[in-house]
């Protein structure tokens, strides 16, 4: 039953005609705690039309963003649910910097727990936000850049091994 849904779930993101849905889909729901890489959207749907360059990213940053303030809401509900702190090198780190670690909000691994806890020590909301957006432009122009820079024949010769 669930992999069935989740089948339907990829076949309809992956469907062209949703286009810059699709990349916002994924790229939100890539922020959240939830393990899923939206690169490969961005790029294969700038790949298909060199013109989706820049609303493709804006679309993939807005997504990505969105996605880490629900982590942030996720997190600062948690503390209000939680109302015992516990005290870590983390929390003193996260404290100690404030929203400019929300920079580092693009990292894998550790990104989206990062948004997480920013809101559990309620930092502040607005100021996190536009690191996290600042952090997330960054990784996606940077990949998506390198990414096109990879000859046609490397993508076609991993098409051949995979399909």
């Amino acid at each position: 039953m669930i992999e069935s849904t989740i089948r339907w779930l990829l076949d309809l993101l992956a469907a062209p005609e949703v286009g810059l849905t699709s990349v916002f889909l994924i790229s939100f729901v890539s922020a959240t705690l939830v393990p899923l890489g939206s690169e490969p959207v961005v790029f294969a749907t700038i790949k298909a039309n060199g013109a989706l360059f820049w609303p493709a990213i804006a679309v993939a940053t807005c997504g990505n963003t969105l996605g880490g303030a629900v982590d942030y809401w996720l997190g600062y509900r948690a503390k209000v649910a939680f109302a015992k702190e516990r005290e870590s090198r983390w929390f003193a780190w996260l404290a100690r910097y404030g929203a400019k670690t929300m920079l580092l909000s693009w990292v894998p691994g550790i990104g989206d727990p990062l948004c997480t806890l920013g809101g559990w020590l309620k930092l502040p909301f607005w100021p996190c936000i536009a690191y996290m957006a600042v952090g997330k432009l960054a990784r996606y122009l940077t990949m998506t850049t390198l990414l096109l820079y990879v000859p046609d024949g490397v993508w076609k010769s991993i098409a051949r091994v995979l399909g």
